[in-house]
């Protein structure tokens, strides 16, 4: 009534495990994403040259914007997704998702501060 275990385990070619399929979050939400966040950080500009200010007044803090909401704040979510890449176990970030959320998190902090400043 007992059935005896092989001794040996035997390994069939047939019946290998694919690798897990990576999702990435499609191009066009990245791109959508990168011009929303563009678009959104010259409106403030945008609403102070029609209220008077002159372009040479605000364009240190487009500067400034474009530096930290543009470049920054992505290139750290995909630095933290390479540090975790390394030194985590799980199976890897991919820097598509990374860019992704990093211009996600971008647009909701300048909307978070148009919403404090307004």
């Amino acid at each position: 009534m007992t059935e005896q275990l092989p001794s040996k385990v035997e390994f069939d070619e047939s019946q290998q495990v694919a690798p897990a399929k990576t999702v990435l979050v499609p191009k066009g939400v990245t791109i959508g994403l990168a011009i929303f966040a563009v678009v959104l950080g010259l409106a403030g500009f945008g609403f102070r040259l029609v209220f008077g200010e002159t372009l040479s007044d605000i364009l240190p803090n487009i500067l400034l914007t474009g530096t930290i909401f543009w470049v920054l704040i992505p290139c750290l979510f995909m630095l933290g997704a390479k540090v975790v890449n390394r030194f985590s176990g799980r199976p890897p970030i991919q820097m598509w998702n990374a860019l992704t959320l990093g211009l996600l998190s971008s647009c909701v902090g300048m909307l978070w501060m148009m919403s404090v400043y307004s």
